[in-house]
């Protein structure tokens, strides 16, 4: 609580002792969380740096996994490629906001058993996800 004393014509200013002690206290408590701060704020940053670097390698252990097993079906012929029946259609939008769609015949894709495209085949997985593709004109 402050309060205001008039000495001599000049206004001085007086801290209780609960104040003094409050500001103490934060003093302490600053100085003691500024580098406990500065340890976690260390920590995330090594979390996030590994965190991403082990997303990559991981990443790149499955694409080199992946490559290689393809590559042994193809050289053993052990099916490799397979077939997904796929309709196309067009979706054209039209000035007065409607959608005219234009379908195409089922037509037969070549796709690869693989995880990762091969061959600039798309994934037998992701075919048979997306059975209708759609072009937006």
């Amino acid at each position: 609580m402050r309060q205001f004393a008039c000495e001599s014509g000049k206004l001085s200013m007086r801290r209780s002792d609960s104040e003094l002690r409050r500001r103490e206290a934060a003093d302490i408590i600053a100085a003691v969380t500024s580098p406990l701060r500065a340890r976690i704020k260390y920590f995330l940053e090594r979390l996030i740096v590994v965190g991403l670097a082990s997303v990559v390698a991981v990443t790149a252990v499955a694409y080199a996994v992946d490559s290689l097993i393809f590559r042994s079906r193809v050289t053993s012929n052990r099916q490799p490629f397979g077939q997904v029946t796929v309709t196309r259609y067009d979706a054209i939008t039209q000035k007065s906001g409607k959608t005219q769609f234009i379908f195409s015949p089922p037509e037969t894709q070549t796709c690869v058993h693989a995880l990762f495209p091969r061959g600039g085949y798309t994934p037998c997985w992701y075919l048979e996800r997306h059975t209708e593709q759609r072009t937006d004109i």
